[in-house]
């Protein structure tokens, strides 16, 4: 045959539209070893005289290769060999039927297996075990059933037996009284009793004698176990019993043997583990090789939703969530490990490992898991089970050639099916080829092959080329020693080492040695050259002292730790922190109090610079110096995009700086929000007329045209924190006579202001090799994004008066203009702002749309959270609306009342006496008090801020900005003032309530 036919694709050879049977689709036809062998054993059969004998002959009359096809089999494999002879109908059924329909049946029966006792439970499956076995040997052999079709119908088959047996077991449990199942039908379902299907079993790729790896959890406050009965007790008893049903040997055989090693530290775990157990194990314990293992994992019987709730809790344990180079060293360790066991030096025959030796299914899968665990946090299409899936990902995200997938592809597939012919000789769980030739023979010819000669050849070109493509991902697999300090080598802890930890402040002396131990291993891209572990060595002293002097030392050390991994270099960072010791300080602050700080520093470290400039100690900078610095620095660009790099080098700097300042207790948090917007319009004012120098290069300018950018929103209000969008509006005012740009490329008017207008979005948001600048959003200006993204004066105005939503008004008492071509310009805008929002309104329509308008919002985005400080009912939104809805109510004839900013627009409403003293400084309080926290949450952290998550320096940031005594009496605060802000804002404005006449 040719080789073709031994590597056919794993999904081929078994179509669905395929209902042929068995015997009809014998695509290869071993040849017996031992001339006349399998013959023997087939007389025997038809010797007989039974019907199964008659019924045999007809089909091998009907289907001539039958008879040569199973003398084949029955000379090469003993095992399927008894299986057939164990029960000739069955062989006859088998034959008779598609493997297909034959499969499905044999799953649904396995899954709907009922039973009185255990015994019966336990002979029923080890049955259908057998009928199963001998399917699929028959119809792989055959070439009737693709790679994928009999790993896949054995790992399925698996769940199903494991289903069955949990259900009989729980309801066994149930008759006892001790459990009470939702479904008595099925009490599996909704049982908090979980099974993990990890390796293989857990990627449906199953080989044929494959042990099953497990990991049994169950979850304490979803399970229904009744009484005084203990889950811990009964878990662990029913998981005795489920190994039992499943791998021991009886008259029938076994269905599966079971593993449990692969559960967090198996030598000192129960077999069932709880879920908060687990839980804290893989987020404190866990290993680069448990998140390898993890990749696989599958909930595959019992409460699969519980089971599926688990892995999603464990997502940011096995997928980092940038490039994680970290558990390379860890994956080659092992595999060097394996290398040196004896028969794994060199690619062999006679007696070769398919699976851990040189070239073999190992290094496949090692080929693909070590690259998703590199980028599998970043792409999420990399975070498949299944190998040969994941091949086929790799080629999509460009990390493999789709020759070397193609290669790795046909290897693995040639291998795993050699895999399953040594295991069908006799049923063993080796992946050891013979070392006799007559062995040797039998593979070859359960594979296709005529000659096992042929087969050799065919198998070392497999092996020689999964060799290559390893080799190629893992070019040094050299080993890693620590350099410098001896205390942190070897495998036992050094005593006095982990005393000196305790007396730094360090309460988990081990676990800490355990990570600087880990740094000299090379693992992270920081520390994985010489120089840089050098460095880091001479940092021990200064760095731990540091570290410990922190509220957590251990939490600051891990931080620490995960800082490093996701550093791509060490040495400018180490070199700078061995120079100025003083950073450290600033920099164990950061590590134990603001997260997402310590991200920036890791993705750039060049913003640590900054803080050497002495005037990092004085006062915040104004916004002349901010103009002064950033203009300095762009003065020093050659070209366009690099003075877009110093831009976001400026910005981050300055960013960085602002949030140290906050954390440091040097600025204090209700001022955070003006140097955001302060440093954010020094940005625009700068870029701004390099936008235009840019433009102007091809499409020339438009003479005496002016232009102006509105900012909006929180920029608008200088109420910025670190994560706020940009809301722009960009507005502009051509001559009366102007109909294009002068440029060698012109364009018409209005053209030529939409494209400085997407100039200028990329300038501010598109990342650069320095990273982005600001999210920018314009989706505040006429119509939205069915408008046109530049908007004329003229036409503003002309919506303004005549267009806009009650609401666009409302965010208009916002506007500002933060750069323009001309200073006249910019009071026009003024002007005319002005005029729009002091026009007389009726105040009860007014008041109707804007609670209306806040019923909406509240609606799609409301919450019970009290720290979620904008949306939850009498939050940052109810204050910026009530001032709002102040201005445009009493604004007509007060221009003076229209102060963008909300805690000054209050104070105007206040002093005009549209608000009373006790209504302004209750709003006050709470605004204050709102902003603070929300400037340390954004500073310090990234997304929605979960309390029971937070590191304690942050709480402590939150008490420090708020003045509260403590976190409890922050929390009380809160919430009773959010109740009276929301009691305040119905009585000023009514209940939030939509109001039907508005829609």
């Amino acid at each position: 045959m040719t080789e073709q036919a031994a590597t056919d694709g794993a999904t081929g050879g078994l179509g669905a539209e395929d209902s042929r049977s068995l015997a009809e689709r014998l695509r290869v036809v071993p040849r017996g070893c031992e001339a006349g062998r399998g013959e023997l054993f087939l007389a025997d059969l038809f010797d007989e005289g039974c019907v199964a004998a008659t019924t045999l002959e007809d089909l091998c009359g009907k289907a001539p290769q039958t008879r040569a096809f199973l003398s084949g089999v029955f000379a090469n494999s003993a095992f399927l060999r008894d299986l057939a002879l164990q029960d000739p109908v069955r062989l006859c059924a088998i034959l008779h039927e598609s493997p297909e329909g034959r499969i499905a049946r044999l799953l649904a029966d396995a899954a709907e297996t009922r039973a009185e006792t255990e015994a019966e439970l336990m002979k029923a499956l080890r049955l259908l075990k057998q009928d199963m076995a001998l399917t699929l040997g028959l119809a792989d052999i055959a070439g009737a059933a693709s790679l994928d079709q009999v790993t896949g119908a054995l790992a399925d088959f698996a769940d199903a037996c494991l289903n069955a047996s949990i259900r009989f077991l729980l309801g066994e449990l149930a008759t006892k009284g001790k459990f009470a199942p939702p479904n008595p039908e099925y009490p599996e379902k909704d049982s908090g009793f979980i099974v993990l299907a990890m390796g293989k079993h857990g990627a449906r790729e199953l080989n044929y004698s494959s042990d099953i790896d497990l990991i049994i959890l169950y979850d304490p406050d979803k399970t229904p176990i009744t009484g005084s009965t203990e889950p811990s007790v009964e878990f662990v008893r029913l998981t005795r019993r489920l190994i039992k049903i499943m791998q021991e040997r009886t008259a029938e055989g076994y269905v599966f043997r079971t593993d449990l090693r692969l559960r967090p530290d198996p030598g000192a775990t129960p077999l069932a583990m709880s879920l908060p157990a687990a839980l804290s194990y893989y987020e404190s314990l866990g290993q680069n090789w448990e998140r390898a293992a993890l990749i696989k994992a599958r909930p595959c019987a019992g409460d699969i939703p519980a089971g599926q709730g688990f892995l999603n809790e464990i997502v940011p344990f096995i997928w980092r969530k940038y490039l994680d180079f970290a558990a390379i060293a860890d994956v080659q360790a092992i595999k060097r490990q394996i290398h040196r066991h004896k028969g794994h030096g060199k690619i062999a025959i006679a007696g070769h490992n398919v699976k851990l030796g040189r070239g073999g299914i190992r290094e496949v899968e090692f080929f693909v898991q070590t690259q998703q665990l590199i980028a599998g946090g970043r792409n999420p299409a990399l975070r498949g089970r299944r190998t040969l899936d994941m091949l086929d990902a790799l080629v999509a995200a460009k990390w493999i050639e789709q020759s070397a997938r193609d290669e790795m592809h046909e290897a693995y597939v040639f291998l795993r099916n050699v895999e399953h012919r040594i295991q069908m000789m006799n049923d063993e769980q080796t992946q050891l080829l013979p070392k006799d030739e007559e062995g040797l023979e039998k593979i070859a010819f359960m594979m296709g092959y005529d000659a096992r000669t042929d087969f050799e050849e065919a198998l070392v070109k497999q092996l020689k080329r999964v060799q290559a493509q390893y080799a190629a991902l893992f070019e040094d697999e050299t080993e890693l020693s620590s350099e410098g300090n001896l205390v942190f080598t070897g495998d036992d802890h050094d005593p006095d080492t982990l005393e000196t930890l305790t007396r730094f402040g360090y309460k988990q002396a081990v676990d800490a040695a355990n990570i600087v131990k880990a740094w000299h291993f090379g693992r992270y891209a920081a520390t994985r050259s010489t120089k840089a572990r050098e460095l880091l060595t001479e940092l021990h002293p200064t760095l731990l002292m540091a570290l410990g002097l922190s509220d957590n030392a251990d939490a600051a050390l891990r931080t620490f730790d995960a800082f490093l991994a996701k550093l791509p270099a060490g040495v400018q960072l180490f070199s700078l922190l061995k120079s100025n010791p003083e950073l450290l300080s600033l920099l164990a602050t950061v590590m134990g109090s603001a997260p997402r700080l310590a991200e920036t520093v890791s993705r750039r470290v060049h913003v640590l610079d900054s803080v050497l400039d002495p005037a990092f100690f004085g006062v915040m900078p104004s916004h002349e110096e901010f103009r002064v610095g950033l203009e300095r620095t762009l003065a020093q660009a050659r070209y366009y995009e690099e003075a877009l790099d110093r831009a976001r080098i400026f910005n981050q700097e300055q960013v960085f700086l602002i949030g140290l300042r906050l954390i440091s207790d040097t600025l204090a948090a209700d001022r955070v929000g003006d140097a955001l917007a302060r440093l954010a319009e020094v940005v625009i004012e700068a870029l701004l007329p390099r936008v235009i120098e840019h433009v102007a290069e091809s499409h020339g300018r438009i003479e005496g045209g002016e232009l102006a950018v509105l900012a909006m929103g929180k920029l608008g209000g200088r109420e910025m924190t670190a994560s706020s969008d940009l809301d722009l509006i960009l507005l502009y005012e051509p001559p009366e006579d102007a109909s294009q740009s002068d440029g060698k490329r012109p364009l018409a008017v209005t053209q030529y202001y939409t494209r400085l207008t997407q100039r200028l979005v990329t300038a501010l948001s598109a990342p650069t090799a320095e990273g982005a600048l600001y999210e920018v959003d314009f989706r505040l200006r006429p119509s939205g994004n069915a408008g046109p993204l530049a908007t004329n004066l003229t036409g503003f105005i002309d919506y303004q008066e005549k267009q806009a939503w009650t609401w666009e008004h409302m965010a208009l008492t916002r506007g500002r203009v933060i750069a323009t071509t001309s200073l006249d310009f910019k009071k026009k805008i003024r002007h005319h702002i002005c005029n729009t929002l002091s026009r007389k309104r009726d105040r009860q329509t007014l008041c109707d749309e804007v609670r209306h308008m806040r019923a909406r919002i509240e609606k799609e985005k409301g919450t019970k959270d009290i720290w979620d400080l904008k949306q939850v009912a009498g939050g940052l939104v109810d204050i910026e609306f009530l001032a709002q809805f102040m201005q445009l109510a009493d604004g007509a004839g007060n221009p003076e009342l229209f102060c963008q900013n909300t805690e000054e627009a209050l104070i105007v409403l206040r002093d005009a006496g549209s608000l009373s003293a006790g209504d302004a400084d209750l709003l006050l309080q709470a605004l204050r008090l709102y902003h603070k926290l929300t400037q340390v949450l954004r500073m310090c952290l990234e997304g929605k801020f979960k309390l029971k998550e937070a590191p304690r320096g942050v709480l402590e940031l939150l008490t420090r900005a708020a003045g509260a005594p403590n976190l409890e009496h922050l929390e009380i605060e809160l919430a009773d003032t959010q109740k009276a802000v929301r009691a305040k804002f119905e009585e000023l404005v009514g209940p939030v309530e939509r109001v039907e006449a508005l829609g």
